[in-house]
Parts: structure tokens; sequence; C-alpha cells
């Protein structure tokens, strides 16, 4: 459930909460001012306005964004669809487009396909543990 407030109705977001991290990690590289002008912003505040909820991010946006963090395109555009609210939204993404798959969860998929031949495995008890046990789950 996302916190609304009056001037921050998207703080609790995984986009506010995750571009905020990124332009901490980048920091040793890249100042706030130059990330929003690698990212188009006109207005530097838009990405303020961004990190702290007080904005969401337009969709139209997204690919220059994830440049400027240095992200995945795929998972920037996944938490930018959240924002907008409402699951209806993102059911209508998922069945126009199916599963939106970020580029890192495509080569784990390539990956379970070589190592099983290509056989199309089915998702046992025992290989979603085995699968967890990696993520220390």
């Amino acid at each position: 459930m996302v916190k609304q407030t009056t001037n921050r109705p998207y703080s609790d977001t995984r986009l506010a909460k995750f571009v905020e991290r990124r332009i901490l990690e980048l920091k040793p590289r890249k100042t706030q001012s130059l990330i929003a002008s690698e990212a188009g912003f006109s207005q530097h505040t838009m990405l303020a306005n961004i990190k702290v909820g007080s904005s969401k991010l337009p969709l139209d946006r997204v690919p220059a964004l994830a440049r400027a963090l240095e992200c995945d395109p795929a998972l920037l555009f996944t938490m930018a669809i959240e924002q907008l609210g409402g699951g209806t939204t993102e059911l209508a993404i998922r069945n126009i487009f199916g599963t939106i798959v970020t580029e890192n969860e495509a080569a784990w998929l390539e990956e379970i396909r070589k190592a099983s031949n290509y056989s199309d495995p089915n998702l046992t008890s025992r290989s979603r543990a085995a699968l967890r046990g990696i993520f220390g789950k």
C-alpha cells in the first residue's frame, strides 16, 4: 500500500526509493544535477521531486533516466508503472506485452534454458527451494 501524503504522494513507492539510492551510489562520479541533465530534465528540480516522491516519473522519461542512473530501463519502467496506481494499468501492460523482463532476468532465463538443455522444466518445490537458497530465502 502506498502512503499518500499531500506533497509527496509517491514517497513510499519503489521508484522513489530506487532513484534516491542510485543517486547516492553514483555520487562519487555524478552529481544529482548532472544526472538530471543526462536524463534531459530541463528543470533539475524534477529529478529531486521524483526522488522525494513529490512527482511521478513520466513514462516517456524512463529510457533517458535509466541511462543517466545506469540501470536497466525495464526495471525503471516497471517501477514507473507501479506509480500510476491501481493494478489495472499494470495488468493491461502485462496483457499486451507480457511480463516485463530486465536484462539480468533474461540472462538468468537463458542460463536455465542452457542448463536444462532447453527442455522447459517444471518449477518443482525442490527447484524453487534451490533457487531461493541462492538468495538466502
